[in-house]
């Protein structure tokens, strides 16, 4: 069954070169194996993403890629510090000074690449 399966996201980049500089230089990603089809990063516990080249565009409109960290807070401002332009939205449990917004069980932030995909970084809490 699908439920036994190894998985991992694609991210479409219509410039690979330039999103390649971005999860590299500016994210800190290290590539794991490259070719024509793309480029794979990989994170913790056999986790990974491919940056493939890509004619289409991308919406923007909902998160692409999610990425589990310990300390958010950290995290942003490591990001920002970077030169990482986080989104901002019109809810209640958004808070514009940080960046973050805070749900039952969850703390997230969301930031575009340079190819428009919505990154979405997210903090698990005990909350829930």
């Amino acid at each position: 069954m699908l439920s036994q399966a190894t998985f991992h996201a694609t991210i479409p980049a219509q410039d690979l070169a330039r999103a390649r500089a971005f999860y590299e230089n500016v994210l800190g990603f290290e590539p794991a194996s490259i070719d024509p089809a793309g480029v794979f990063y990989e994170g913790r516990g056999g986790t990974r993403f491919l940056v493939f080249p890509s004619s289409g565009r991308a919406s923007g409109d909902h998160t692409q890629l999610g990425l589990a960290v310990a300390d958010i807070e950290a995290e942003v401002r490591g990001l920002k510090a970077a030169g990482v332009a986080f989104e901002s939205y019109d809810f209640p449990q958004f808070d514009a000074a940080s960046s973050i917004a805070t749900f039952p069980g969850t703390r997230s932030a969301w930031f575009k690449d340079t190819e428009g995909n919505l990154i979405g970084v997210v903090q698990l809490t005990d909350a829930g």
